[in-house]
């Protein structure tokens, strides 16, 4: 029994610094670097959503994909997950429910389509949000799941019912729709009609798949966001006037691309690895929106969204923090896994700021995926963050290489299967 203990730890510990021999022929300084000039250069224009410059950028990194040997998502046809960004303006609107019709001011529509017709035949799923529920948090977790849904709202919520129009000024294209009914009872019968008059912006996330051994339904997503704010031509400083964004997310969306190098040199996963560079973050989210509601959440293990690793965390060096980090098990899983190592993870040390909701990993966690992000930005006082001045000069190249690795080496348990985080609570979630 201890004799094959002994063997097991061994193997464990001679896996490890295998890993770390190979890591580092791969995730180095200057590979990191390299990535990361050519995304926060000035050609890039601050790869402004709708602009040149994020197309340059996709195109960098779709050829950076290639070159590593990922394969595409099905249905894609390349790395190019292209869809739309829709603008939906009211026209109007009318329920009759078990035949006495609604005030229209009680009806919400969030749909792509000019001309909605929805009655009992539909197959849409009917839902409620009870007196006391997290209203904005269940009506947001109806938004991100792919089906047409009615939505019953209690009375109580009347004063607040009127700001989910919010979700129909700029939403992702979809076939799904859902309507919300103030005051409303489940009706036996009814007839549901809205018009809305619709603008459309084409938009692309590039995404590329390493995919599984073993276990090729069970994926592990690694992202960042490339798109930043592009040039503000009234905000000169110093003859300066395009935002970079070398941390914000340059950074990130190369910690995601080594990551796809380290991986495939590996050829190990027994997941399936998904790696996806997100447009629209700085606008809405809307790049990681649409991914999301690509694939069934049951079937996604675990994201690691990485944003913003360039400069040192408030710990200093060797450290990066995991927000949500009480959401699931996922960080105390990996920092169990960097035991003995000089990096630390940490928890969001900024509860006030609701990092957890506010970036790309919002959408999966919301419907119970363990998606986290792992930045270092201190964000009580980060001097560059959305200003001209985040540029390459201001990183830590060194420190980057090294959070790299670590989420590495402290995610081969997910990737290899061994390992599988717990679900998030969605009942927790605002």
């Amino acid at each position: 029994m201890k004799k094959s203990l002994l063997f097991t730890i061994g193997l464990l510990l001679s896996t490890i610094y295998m890993q770390a021999q190979n890591i580092d022929a791969i995730i180095n300084v200057q590979e990191v670097e390299r990535i990361e000039k050519t995304l926060s250069a000035d050609s890039m224009e601050g790869r402004r959503t709708f602009s040149n410059g994020i197309d340059k950028a996709a195109a960098f990194i779709a050829g950076e994909f290639a070159n590593t040997g990922l394969k595409t998502l099905e249905p894609n046809t390349g790395y190019w997950q292209s869809f739309k960004m829709i603008k939906a303006k009211f026209v109007n609107a009318s329920a009759i429910l078990d035949g006495t019709e609604m005030n229209s001011r009680n009806i919400i529509a969030i749909t792509c389509k000019p001309e909605l017709l929805v009655n009992e035949k539909s197959g849409y799923e009917i839902n409620t949000i009870a007196k006391g529920a997290n209203f904005f948090g269940e009506a947001r977790k109806y938004m991100g799941l792919s089906k047409n849904a009615i939505v019953l709202v209690d009375s109580s919520f009347s004063g607040s019912f009127g700001r989910l129009i919010q979700f129909k000024s700029a939403m992702v294209e979809s076939n799904h729709s859902v309507i919300f009914l103030l005051g409303a009872q489940v009706p036996a019968s009814f007839t549901i009609t809205a018009s809305h008059t619709i603008q459309e912006q084409k938009l692309a996330n590039i995404v590329g798949v390493l995919p599984g051994k073993s276990l090729p339904k069970e994926y592990v997503i690694f992202s960042g966001h490339y798109d930043h704010l592009g040039i503000n031509s009234k905000n000169i400083i110093n003859n300066d006037s395009i935002y970079n964004g070398a941390n914000d997310d340059a950074a990130g969306t190369t910690a995601m691309m080594m990551l796809a190098k380290y991986y495939k040199a590996l050829g190990n996963n027994e997941r399936t690895l998904i790696f996806a560079a997100f447009t629209a973050e700085e606008v809405g989210g809307f790049g990681a929106t649409y991914f999301s509601k690509q694939f069934n959440p049951d079937e996604v293990v675990a994201m690691f969204n990485i944003e913003m690793i360039g400069t040192e965390s408030k710990w200093g060096a060797n450290s990066a923090y995991i927000t949500g980090f009480d959401k699931s098990n996922m960080g105390t899983m990996l920092q169990e896994n960097l035991k003995g190592s000089e990096f630390n993870f940490y928890a969001d040390p900024y509860p006030d700021q609701q990092l957890f909701y506010r970036s790309d990993n919002a959408t999966l966690a919301r419907l119970g995926v363990p998606a986290h992000t792992i930045s270092t930005s201190k964000m009580d006082d980060e001097p560059n963050y959305h200003k001209a001045s985040d540029e390459i000069g201001t990183l830590d190249m060194k420190n980057m290489a090294k959070i790299i690795k670590a989420i590495a080496i402290s995610a081969s348990g997910i990737v290899s299967g061994k390992q599988t985080p717990s679900r998030v609570d969605t009942k927790s979630l605002r």
